[in-house]
């Protein structure tokens, strides 16, 4: 259209061909309905990235195998929880028994009582340990001498690499009637705790020798999209006067915050799988009422008493609500802040 006319030119409709009316990019032969080079082009990319990059792709066949035979396969398992098992016979069971072991547990008080130990348990786990990484890597960042940067770095990090049985030992001698913490309470003149027989300080022992073993290690995450963010950006903020506090508020959170998405969607995909061994080893009989979680639960009724249909039916329910808050996490995150794992 020329601009201050009403008049439109025509362009021809062999406009951009060469005289033999080929088009351009040496197509010819391509009939009307065939996709666009673009598509054609797009179909071959993974045949041509193999091509070319296939020694970098072994080095997915041992994680590859790995996965289809322990994690995969097992997965077959669970039809168990529809027949009855016994030790000895067919790993897939003698007879079906349709949704038997399921109304077995759901109509079972005990597991109710376990699963609301595992829902509590999971909550202080996620709400109390998944911000403090995030602070910790926050202020480390802040930091300016580099040396007693990694100091602390090394010596928040060295618990995570500790055997969970070294830790457990550790919680037990600090909480022992003669421990460090009960001669603290003696010296300002109160009655020893006995901890670990006392149901109602169960959860907070536990919560608290998480955040010792696993929030400095947890770090390492957000130092690393900490590094992404560009500087020039936190140049911009101080010639606009913006403080220490607004630099973070407004420039730091917001580039880490994908980080931030994934890992919150990876953490709630496992709140039901309230650590096992941990668990396993700090809890008693005196505490099963506040300690007693799914995953000991199922250790009990399967492993020592047996019942692998009722348990294999137990951990299909907890794989289900993984599933779903996952899937659910994913979806929330995808619609408000445009992160999320796919």
């Amino acid at each position: 259209m020329a601009r201050g006319t009403g008049t439109v030119e025509t362009v021809p409709q062999t406009a951009g061909k060469p005289p033999g009316g080929t088009p351009p990019g040496g197509t010819e032969g391509v009939s009307a309905d065939s996709p666009p080079p673009q598509q054609l082009r797009n179909t071959y990319t993974w045949a041509r990235a193999l091509r070319k990059d296939w020694r970098l792709y072994t080095f997915l066949i041992l994680p590859v195998i790995y996965l289809i035979i322990f994690r995969y396969v097992p997965m077959a398992g669970n039809v168990v929880a529809f027949r009855r098992f016994r030790p000895g016979s067919s790993m897939f069971g003698d007879e079906w028994v349709g949704f038997y072991y399921i109304e077995m547990f759901i109509q079972d008080p005990k597991f109710w009582d376990v699963f609301l130990n595992t829902v509590v348990l999971g909550t202080l786990t996620l709400v109390v340990l998944f911000p403090l990484p995030i602070a910790l890597a926050l202020m480390l960042n802040e930091l300016r001498s580099r040396r007693f940067k990694k100091i602390t770095q090394t010596i928040t990090y060295l618990p995570h690499f500790m055997s969970i049985v070294i830790v457990a030992g550790f919680v037990y001698q600090l909480t022992a009637l003669n421990g460090t913490v009960n001669q603290i309470i003696s010296a300002v003149g109160a009655d020893p705790i006995s901890f670990m027989q006392r149901d109602d300080w169960f959860r907070t022992i536990y919560v608290t020798s998480e955040i010792w073993q696993v929030v400095g290690f947890g770090t390492i995450l957000y130092l690393a999209a900490l590094t992404t963010i560009d500087d020039q950006l936190y140049e911009a903020a101080r010639i606009d006067g913006a403080n220490r506090w607004q630099q973070t508020w407004h420039i730091t959170l917001p580039g880490i915050r994908p980080t931030i998405v994934v890992l919150l969607i990876l953490n709630i995909g496992t709140f039901m799988a309230v650590g096992f061994e941990k668990v396993l080893l700090l809890y008693n009989p005196l505490t099963y009422a506040s300690g007693d979680v799914i995953a000991t639960y199922i250790y009990r009724v399967a492993l020592n008493s047996g019942s692998f249909s009722y348990g294999a039916a137990i951990g299909l329910f907890e794989a289900l609500i993984g599933l779903t808050l996952v899937l659910s996490a994913n979806a929330i995150a995808k619609r408000t802040v445009g992160a999320s794992l796919w």
